[in-house]
């Protein structure tokens, strides 16, 4: 459990104690686990199970696998590795494309607004 908090711990650090943002989780183990230590600045935002429509992170892997990941066979493992670090390598080249895919309505208008 050491490293989710780790990372809720850095996440809150990045977004500064003068702002405020949503963490969109799914039902990974994790997500879910009792005794979380959440940041002021921090939102959890837990989705139903079996949604991944509404996970940000999905569009993202759509997209990957939409423009770059689809249609190949891969080797072996490092080669599975290498297409997807490429892949990402590519996507963050793309100035607005994370954002534009994973920006849409759904979260309660509490969050949305400051």
């Amino acid at each position: 459990m050491k490293a989710p908090l780790s990372s809720l711990a850095e996440l809150a650090q990045q977004v500064g104690e003068d702002a405020h943002a949503p963490v969109v989780l799914d039902g990974t183990g994790w997500h879910i686990a009792n005794g979380l230590t959440v940041s002021a600045n921090l939102t959890l935002l837990r989705l139903p199970a079996y949604s991944p429509e509404l996970n940000p992170v999905e569009k993202v892997w759509q997209y990957l696998r939409d423009h770059y990941l689809s249609h190949r066979v891969l080797p072996d493992h490092e080669a599975v590795v290498a297409a997807a670090c490429k892949a990402g390598s590519r996507l963050m080249a793309e100035p607005g494309r994370t954002a534009s895919l994973t920006r849409f309505p759904w979260p309660p208008a509490s969050v949305t607004t400051s």
